[in-house]
């Protein structure tokens, strides 16, 4: 990607969270608008976010709090190239803490998400279908997170990779394979330093 596009993505991200600012939101309040208690697993919102053009899905999800744990919980990222009935596959995972900062953007194990398992080269390639132009939950939020996959695009790609090569690597119990070994969750991460 020319940098240029870079710096326009991560203009774009610095705007959605300073309008969401101006009305004392963020991306988490806006991802939970009419949602009175936050439950632990639950996707957010619920039904998923899903764009028919792009085949771009997210939800977002916390795990149960841990003491001094940053990260409040992560919007999964996916593409569904032949529409909502077909493929699903994970690209990576966008951590925030409880104020809607990103922390980290990350690939998981295919346990984690149960998709449709693509190798490194197939899934980079869906990058660019990743483009979320939808008014639910946040038209905010949702171009937040386009932006993310725009700006970090080449960073994203290296994860997948990454997440290929450990998993190469990884030498689960007998009779288990890489992809399905609950020792493996996270598989790569970009921490993101704070701005």
């Amino acid at each position: 990607m020319a940098e240029d596009g870079k710096a326009l993505a991560l203009r774009e991200i610095a705007f959605c969270e300073t309008v969401l600012a101006k009305g004392g939101l963020n991306v988490l309040s806006e991802t939970f608008r009419g949602v009175a208690d936050i439950t632990a697993w639950e996707h957010y919102p619920p039904g998923d976010v899903f764009d028919p053009a792009s085949g771009a899905q997210w939800y977002y999800h916390s795990h149960p709090a841990d003491a001094g744990e940053i990260e409040h919980g992560h919007f999964h990222c996916f593409v569904r190239p032949q529409g909502p009935e077909g493929p699903i596959h994970h690209l990576a995972a966008v951590g925030v803490d409880a104020y809607g900062r990103m922390l980290r953007i990350f690939t998981v194990n295919q346990w984690v998400v149960g998709d449709d398992w693509l190798d490194a080269e197939a899934t980079v390639a869906l990058l660019p279908r990743f483009d979320i132009q939808m008014p639910q939950p946040s038209y905010l939020v949702n171009r937040w997170l386009t932006a993310i996959f725009t700006a970090y695009e080449a960073e994203i790609a290296e994860l997948i990779h990454k997440r290929d090569r450990a998993l190469a690597s990884h030498r689960p119990p007998e009779g288990v394979e890489a992809r399905q070994d609950r020792a493996l969750e996270v598989v790569s991460e970009l921490v993101i330093p704070p701005r």
